[in-house]
């Protein structure tokens, strides 16, 4: 596997463990968080774009069913979330929300960085960074707001 197709598996696994994670969220948390679960179902609507889009560019769709990566298992703290709070309190919700986008928000640093990706490959990653980047900034005034 070359460096780039890695790089872009990596890309793709952290992408579908966000996903799995933004729809276990959805599952637990109560009624009262209505506008969670309309935003991270959008975030999950994202990184199941991204995967595709990742899965092009790197030529295998393949690895779009990939479920566990290096990167991934940081991002996979939200799969046992219900039992760190319950689903009620608004504020633990973001907290943990926040730190799954700080796995995916390094693991595309870490990607853009690396100077192993295509052209093709880099404008993909670098457009998606922005984008993650801009739900990790949303998900983080969120859980600022709820704990003042």
């Amino acid at each position: 596997m070359s460096t780039t197709s890695g790089v872009i598996s990596d890309l793709i696994e952290i992408n579908n463990d966000r996903t799995a994670g933004f729809e276990k969220v959805i599952e637990d948390i109560n009624d009262e968080n209505f506008d969670l679960k309309a935003l991270f179902e959008e975030y999950a609507q994202q990184s199941r774009q991204n995967s595709q889009e990742l899965a092009a560019v790197g030529g295998s769709a393949a690895h779009l069913e990939t479920e566990n990566s290096v990167s991934g298992a940081l991002h996979r703290v939200w799969i046992d979330v219900k039992s760190l709070f319950g689903g009620s309190d608004r504020a633990s919700i973001l907290s943990e929300a926040e730190r799954g986008e700080d796995a995916i928000k390094k693991a595309y640093q870490d990607a853009l960085s690396s100077s192993e990706l295509t052209p093709d490959a880099l404008a993909i990653v670098r457009t998606q960074s922005l984008h993650i980047n801009a739900a990790h900034d949303k998900i983080k005034a969120l859980r600022d707001a709820a704990k003042a």
